[in-house]
């Protein structure tokens, strides 16, 4: 028997990352916080698939590859290969990685766009208005700055349009899209969100086109190959492909067969009316069941400013990982920033969290209680249980109800949260060998107390370790070898069956069968440079 196909199943994505340039420090955010909910929910027993992958058609991938006098197709290829490098040096953990010029995707497509052609809701039609080529969207007047400039892309002017185009018969899904809303209340998170799209929607719907003239990268429209399928009609579906098994024919039932429908679509909050309007409309409109939840997150400034290469203040994501290390740049973005407000990179702060925190609260408790005990003499864990230290302990009281409180912040998605309810254990391991004293019950003559301050102690930081592993699985590696627990939180398989959260979320696994590794430092600490 198949034990995988009676496994709840729970797939994941990223945007498919728009391949006009380098992947920045924003892609790498909402990639981060993929990759964590992927490892929490692997770790919790689930079939995970993660989603990632590439956006590779449109006019401002053509004009971006005229601009490096490219092909679209090679220009797509190296951008397309950046990412792959970069999701590597974060240790980022995706089972696939969606290409929008696939040929498997063209068939996806090809399929689709028919099923919403017999539903009648595809009409040809005149457009008139401004076009936004870094959004790849029609405006309306309503949404732009003076001058025509674009409420997102404010350095951007929109060019004014008049041109044939097909259309998606959106204004038909009004009232379904809030219905929709109204009985998912959870469907757009978090609730600022959604309110932006319930007043965009009550505002009134109007079709959208969903194909261009006069552009030759991307794929044809099935009926009329004169025109070109816009790219978020094509986009949106990259979802869909990367769905199909290796090797699998490319059709929406092979597809959909056992992945669908997406739990969660992560994504940055300039995409927002996309997914949670266009998108939940078309499989409507295909008869297909909806994603569970749309999550947009906030943008990230750096020192209170916007990031852009005309103030010269960007944030290289790959030299900030060479320079600081993969769990640094992990730690502090999910630590620092509420996921779905705005956040600001600072390099003082970051450089101050990740002291206090890492190297600080729970890298020298774990470093000073270790020498601490191989200096008394203990070369394994002291042979205690649970059972055996009292309930007035204030690290079992901590401990015995982490493990539940991680989980609702991990599924809130709220990772600040976690992250710091995690840190407060480290603290309150801190505070607690300081009032104990274990020096002193030690020269007493103490032995029993001694060991249960140790045990105690170490217990705590492995418990520590191991809810932060989604977020720093390097460090959780180092502090689980340290307490002689053979772990590797970058294997998928051990993580879902020796790792499960079911036995190492909860306070009291360590036994005086784990014989204790040499005291190290688990992460060294950061120097401004």
């Amino acid at each position: 028997m198949d034990l995988s196909s009676q496994q709840e199943t729970f797939a994941v994505t990223t945007p498919l990352y728009y391949v006009n340039d380098l992947p920045h420090i924003g892609s790498a955010y909402t990639t981060i916080a993929a990759d964590i909910i992927t490892r929490f929910e692997r770790m919790r027993g689930k079939a995970v698939l993660s989603i990632t992958g590439t956006d590779e058609h449109g006019q401002k991938i053509e004009r971006a590859a005229q601009s490096k006098q490219k092909s679209p197709q090679v220009y797509s290829d190296e951008v397309s290969a950046a990412f792959v490098a970069l999701w590597e040096k974060l240790d980022i953990q995706y089972d696939r990685f969606s290409r929008t010029t696939a040929a498997n995707h063209h068939a996806i497509v090809k399929e689709f766009f028919q099923r919403v052609w017999d539903k009648g809701d595809i009409y040809k039609s005149q457009q008139k208005g401004w076009y936004c080529v870094s959004c790849e969207e029609f405006k309306e007047e309503r949404e732009l700055l003076k001058g025509h400039f674009c409420s997102i892309h404010t350095n951007k002017q929109t060019e004014w349009r008049d041109e044939e185009n097909y259309f998606f018969r959106l204004s038909n899904y009004q009232s379904k899209l809030e219905a929709l809303y109204q009985a998912q209340p959870n469907f757009i998170q978090p609730q600022t969100r959604c309110n932006e799209v319930l007043n965009f929607v009550a505002q009134g719907l109007q079709d959208f086109s969903i194909s261009r003239v006069n552009l030759d990268w991307g794929f044809p429209v099935p009926s009329d190959p004169s025109h070109t399928l816009y790219v978020w009609f094509d986009a949106l579906l990259g979802y869909v492909t990367a769905l199909l098994d290796p090797g699998a024919e490319p059709t929406l039932a092979n597809a959909l067969a056992k992945w669908w429908p997406i739990n969660l679509h992560l994504i940055g909050k300039d995409i927002l009316r996309f997914h949670a309007i266009y998108w939940p409309a078309m499989l409507m409109s295909a008869e297909l069941p909806l994603p569970k939840v749309v999550f947009g997150h906030g943008f990230l400034t750096k020192d209170n400013q916007k990031m852009g290469k005309s103030l010269g203040n960007t944030l290289d994501p790959v030299a900030l990982i060479d320079r600081y290390g993969a769990d640094a740049v992990r730690y502090y973005f999910m630590k620092e920033i509420e996921f779905g407000k705005d956040g600001d990179f600072n390099e003082t702060r970051f450089i101050d969290t990740l002291n206090a925190d890492l190297a600080n609260d729970l890298g020298n408790l774990l470093n000073r209680t270790l020498k601490m005990a191989l200096k008394y003499g203990y070369t394994n864990i002291p042979n205690l249980t649970c059972e055996t230290i009292a309930d007035d302990n204030p690290l079992k009281i901590a401990g015995v109800i982490l493990g539940e409180k991680v989980a609702v912040a991990y599924e809130s998605l709220c990772f600040s949260q976690a992250c710091e309810i995690i840190l407060n254990l480290a603290r309150t391991g801190n505070k607690y060998i300081d009032d104990a004293a274990p020096w002193t019950l030690y020269k007493q003559g103490k032995q029993q107390e001694v060991e249960e301050v140790l045990y105690a102690v170490l217990e705590s930081v492995r418990l520590a370790a191991y809810l932060l592993s989604p977020v720093v699985p390097n460090i959780a590696n180092k502090i689980y070898k340290q307490l002689g627990l053979p772990a590797d939180f970058h294997n998928k398989n051990q993580i879902s069956t020796e790792l499960a959260f079911a036995t190492h979320a909860n306070w009291g696994i360590l036994s005086g069968e784990n014989k204790l590794g040499e005291p190290q430092p688990v992460f060294q600490r950061l120097e401004a440079r």
